[in-house]
């Protein structure tokens, strides 16, 4: 009997394991892989993957920071681990997964090393560490034997930066790492006590109109802009609310003291520190801004934009991958506060046209994002760089 093809998913923190990835990992094992999960600890986070322990986890910690003692030390334990295990595929994301992921994965001899770019750091950052960084994606690249990126504009970025060689660089179907699952993100799957409860919960009324965000709580996704933004809007649209689903991150891209003020003691504004539950707040809220400096594919745009929420975001690679144009959505200079400011208002004072490039937005997402169609995809190049090496798949399904 052929033992089982292995296959290794990678991402720094199992945070990421759990969002970026999700269902993925049940989809390949009941296709007829041996699935192992690796990450860094977090008990939490690692224990909110769905059926964890279907699969086989290993725990290596990994700093997502320049930490060289420490990268040292998970590269020695990863070559161990896949020296150990012998899998068919590793397959990693996340930066710094990624780059000592695929070295671990080469030294290791691993036969199939694929790596998805969802996101570059370097670009927005200057000097030394924009260097190093471009240097570390390079690295990773070069151990990769392929390297998905998620994207358009941002696969275009790689290659025309001369990052990525043009033989290494592909995109699954039209973009994103893991497509939408739209069996969860239809306003018809929705339990309707529980929406019920939220809204009760955190005092969502009819007579208030909700700006919706969701994301990291730092200065890289845009914050700054969204709070001072805002508290222009409110003074003329007192009926206005801005919802904040997300961690506040001092400690590593902090926000400003009177953005921090904003965010706290501002009586329009709510600040949810983590939910599972974004679909629920999307379905309470009128609009969804996400208003990031930089980003692979966002996830949080196809959520919104299966909701049938208007849209409005910033001009940067991936955002623009999905609101193609401004008829899908409101679409503003990233880092411009007037330009949001602007936007924002469009949307309050013309609802009408905002509910039809959001409707429009839906049925695209509908259309090209299905989260059934990503799995397979991926399934099928999984199938077709292991007959490239020579492997029987035929026990894959």
């Amino acid at each position: 009997m052929q033992a089982p093809l292995k296959l290794v998913r990678i991402t720094t923190v199992p945070l990421s394991m759990r969002l970026l990835i999700t269902g993925q990992p049940h989809y390949m094992q009941k296709s007829g892989f041996d699935v192992t999960l690796v990450s860094s600890e977090g008990v939490e986070d690692w224990a909110a993957i769905p059926e964890l322990h279907r699969f086989k986890v290993e725990k290596i910690n990994m700093a997502r920071q320049i930490a060289l003692l420490q990268d040292v030390k998970s590269l020695w334990q990863l070559i161990q681990l896949f020296r150990k295990i012998r899998p068919h595929i590793v397959h990693s994301h996340t930066p710094k997964a990624g780059l000592l992921g695929m070295m671990a994965a080469f030294i290791a001899g691993v036969p199939v090393r694929i790596h998805t770019l969802a996101g570059l750091p370097m670009m927005t950052t200057s000097g030394v560490k924009r260097t190093i960084l471009a240097w570390a994606e390079r690295f990773t690249y070069f151990f990769a034997q392929q390297v998905w990126v998620n994207g358009k504009q941002l696969k275009s970025f790689v290659e025309n930066e001369g990052l990525l060689p043009l033989r290494k660089s592909y995109m699954i179907l039209n973009g994103s790492s893991n497509g939408i699952d739209l069996s969860t993100y239809h306003p018809d799957a929705l339990d309707d006590d529980r929406l019920l409860a939220l809204q009760q919960q955190y005092a969502f009324t009819a007579r208030k109109f909700y700006f919706l965000a969701v994301g990291r709580v730092v200065k890289d996704k845009g914050i700054i802009e969204l709070l001072r933004a805002f508290a222009q809007v409110h003074q003329q649209h007192p009926q206005t609310h801005l919802v904040l689903l997300g961690p506040l991150e001092q400690h590593l891209d902090p926000i400003p003291d009177d953005c921090l003020e904003t965010l706290q003691s501002h009586p329009a504004i709510t600040h949810v520190h983590w939910s599972n539950e974004v679909a629920y707040f999307m379905q309470l809220s009128n609009c969804f801004i996400h208003a990031s400096h930089r980003e692979g594919f966002p996830n949080v745009v196809l959520q919104a934009g299966a909701m049938g929420l208007p849209i409005v975001c910033s001009i940067i690679p991936g955002n623009t991958d999905i609101v193609e144009n401004n008829n899908e959505g409101y679409l503003f200079e990233k880092g411009n506060e007037q330009a949001l400011l602007t936007q924002m208002l469009a949307v309050l004072h013309k609802p009408d046209i905002a509910q039809a490039k959001a409707q429009a937005l839906q049925q695209k997402i509908r259309l090209q994002y299905d989260r059934v169609a990503v799995h397979q995809a991926i399934k099928e190049q999984y199938i077709h760089h292991l007959k490239q090496q020579g492997f029987d798949v035929s026990s894959i399904h």
